[in-house]
């Protein structure tokens, strides 16, 4: 390496003045080029993807704040249900609907048991409720005392129609479940 080193030395010192110059310059651009590609370049795209990933991450945490507060949310409502499905009377489903019923001065057509999926933690008990002839005012007023009576109740499904003989009033089939703890 040292002769390679004094050979290049010996034909620098060769060279005509304008020639040493012209090669000192080239020497110095080439030195500047190899500045450039070899550590300014890297260093910047090593910033550059610091700085993506980064941004990445302040995004995954906005998710997981977004995901947290849903799970609060979802987490809140589940409990309330819950202490109201503990808390709530364990009537017999079919008295409570008949007392409902009475409440909002509607009479039921017919109420007949559902099957309903079982759950290791809660009975579910499913009723059809069939209603003719009611005002809509009457079908609001039984509606709203299922959803905010002290048992808990769920409507699951709802099918309203009209009366061909009487528009104003309608014919309605429910679905109710209720819950009990096992």
């Amino acid at each position: 390496m040292r002769e390679l080193w004094r050979r290049v030395l010996a034909a620098y010192e060769g060279l005509s003045r304008n020639e040493r110059v012209l090669v000192s310059v080239a020497g110095g651009l080439l030195g500047l080029t190899l500045l450039w590609f070899g550590l300014a370049v890297p260093l910047l795209n090593a910033a550059q993807s610091a700085a993506e990933e980064a941004d990445a991450g302040e995004q995954q945490v906005k998710l997981v704040r977004t995901l947290r507060a849903r799970y609060d949310e979802v987490s809140g409502r589940l409990s309330a249900v819950e202490a109201r499905i503990q808390g709530g009377n364990t009537g017999e489903i079919f008295t409570t609907l008949e007392q409902m019923a009475s409440q909002s001065a509607v009479k039921i057509d017919s109420m007949e048991p559902r099957t309903a999926p079982a759950s290791a933690e809660y009975r579910e008990t499913k009723v059809q409720v069939a209603l003719k002839g009611v005002t809509l005012a009457q079908l609001v007023g039984l509606l709203s005392r299922i959803d905010t009576g002290p048992q808990m109740l769920s409507i699951k499904s709802l099918r309203i129609r009209t009366r061909a003989d009487k528009p104003d009033l309608l014919d309605v089939t429910f679905t109710v479940s209720s819950f009990e703890r096992v």
